[in-house]
């Protein structure tokens, strides 16, 4: 059994001091998932990066931590999670200052890599001592503010962004996350208790170097296809290493005594739901962050700080009514499966409308934003407590590392299909933007060919969009049907006894 920090009746005398202190920690990490975006120009000209190169950049770091999360979240589990909160700080300390001295992409790259190390040590702990601190009662509560700054750090990454590329060279938005991490560590310390499960299993470490390879030649796969070919020899290659590296781990986890993602847990529907709906919400939201950042600069003609501004209102929105508990209330009288099919039909919703609207100026795109900030908040922290209540309280570090591998997995895989999808048909409509849209601009001998590629870039970008509203909808769907069918199971039950 856990070692609880409190009695679970009454939860921990400074539980909301110490939510506060491990949101803090998580909202650097959530940070760097999107705070490169508004970075993408100043990277192009100053690294050489091209299009591969910026997508490799955000997906080394989502990539490590997917693969790592589930047995970081074991070993907490098992070792103590407070130990793995300040482990996790200080690796990602060191990791953000090796990535702002980076004097090429490749070294950049690396580094991310490195950080991921730290925010896999970092994300399974935060949720997994939330559980612990908090009576059932308070959970949704802290749930929801919990899932606010997951919101908050995707959407304001680009803000922070915007703000230091104003004022500092691009390394700052590393550098920045030193003292952030040196406060994290003395409050970690200072406030959070120690809570483990002294007969939890031994971290899988064949099963995460699996996950990790799998997940990295697939997304590799979709990052090359627009430029090698999708039928040429490297990209099917690759593909079928994930295919069967993948095939791999899943046979492996059904064999061990001590799987990291036991297959148990996908027999409740209501875990099964919230996994489908939390990998495609992170699907639609990382990939149009990627996009939309990109539109505002390079379309619209917006510099970084004016684009992380704009993107404002979507973590904003979520802020307000998860903080405010508006959330938890429309969820309580809406019930799980009608808030997560609402909340993602208004995400898709926002996904159309900066599509078909992006266009004609920043209007669209804000009623988008808004739309999409209403629905994150309603269906984000009912999928994570769908997820949470579906795993053991003594394995609440693994629950914890499985929520965060759809979610890191979903933004990585976001990215890779809806850039992939961007890069295809931009391409399609302009031979030499292979490389990327400030390549081709330099190469316009005219205005008149520069507002062609802006116009292809802009059809690119409203292809993928709408890739991503449809992954949504199709999430929503799937999730709440789910959902509705494991609480009619539960209550055929409940009649049967």
């Amino acid at each position: 059994m856990s070692t609880p920090a409190a009695p679970s009746t009454q939860g921990h005398p400074q539980r909301w001091l110490i939510l506060g202190v491990i949101c803090l920690a998580q909202l650097t990490v959530l940070l760097d998932n999107t705070v490169l975006n508004v970075a993408i120009p100043s990277l192009t000209e100053e690294l050489g990066a091209a299009t591969s190169d910026i997508q490799w950049m955000i997906n080394a770091y989502s990539l490590v931590q997917s693969g790592l999360l589930l047995t970081a979240g074991s070993a907490a589990d098992r070792y103590g999670r407070k130990k793995m909160l300040i482990a996790g700080l200080v690796l990602f300390g060191i990791g953000s200052l090796v990535a702002g001295l980076a004097q090429s992409t490749g070294q950049l790259i690396a580094a991310r890599a490195g950080m991921g190390v730290g925010g896999a040590l970092l994300l399974t702990t935060t949720l997994a001592v939330a559980m612990q601190i908090f009576a059932p009662e308070e959970q949704p509560k802290a749930i929801g503010i919990w899932a606010a700054v997951n919101a908050l750090g995707f959407a304001a990454g680009p803000l922070l962004g915007g703000f230091m590329l104003g004022h500092f060279w691009w390394g700052a938005i590393f550098l920045i996350n030193l003292p952030v991490a040196a406060l994290g560590v003395v409050a970690v310390i200072a406030l959070v208790p120690e809570s483990k499960n002294p007969q939890g299993d031994r971290p899988d470490l064949l099963g995460a170097l699996l996950s990790t390879i799998g997940m990295t030649a697939l997304v590799y796969a979709i990052i090359s296809g627009p430029e090698h070919g999708w039928t040429s020899g490297r990209v099917l290659a690759t593909a079928a290493v994930a295919v069967v590296v993948l095939g791999a781990f899943a046979y492996w986890e059904s064999r061990i005594p001590y799987p990291m993602l036991d297959p148990h847990f996908f027999r409740d529907r209501r875990f099964t739901g919230a996994v489908a709906g939390a990998v495609l919400i992170t699907f639609g939201m990382g990939g149009a962050l990627f996009l939309l950042t990109q539109h505002l600069q390079f379309v619209l003609g917006y510099d970084a700080l004016e684009a992380g501004l704009r993107t404002a209102p979507l973590a904003l929105v979520v802020v307000a009514l998860n903080f405010s508990g508006l959330s938890a209330k429309w969820t309580a009288k809406l019930g799980m499966p009608v808030s997560i099919a609402l909340g993602m039909v208004l995400m898709s919703g926002g996904l159309v409308s900066i599509a078909t609207m992006a266009s004609g100026g920043y209007a669209g795109t804000l009623l988008g934003l808004m739309l999409i900030g209403v629905g994150c908040a309603i269906a984000n922290p009912a999928m994570a407590h769908a997820i949470m209540s579906a795993i053991p309280p003594a394995k609440a570090g693994v629950g914890a590392g499985i929520n965060g591998t759809l979610a890191e997995f979903g933004t990585g895989l976001g990215v890779a299909v809806l850039g992939a999808v961007l890069n295809s048909r931009f391409a399609a409509l302009i031979p030499v933007a292979a490389v990327s849209l400030p390549g081709a601009l330099g190469a316009a001998g005219s205005e008149a060919e520069r507002g062609r590629i802006v116009d292809a870039f802009a059809s690119g970008l409203q292809t993928s969009l709408l890739v991503g509203a449809v992954a949504v909808l199709l999430g929503g769907l799937v999730a709440a049907g789910l959902l509705r069918r494991a609480e009619r199971a539960d209550a055929e039950l409940v009649v049967a006894s």
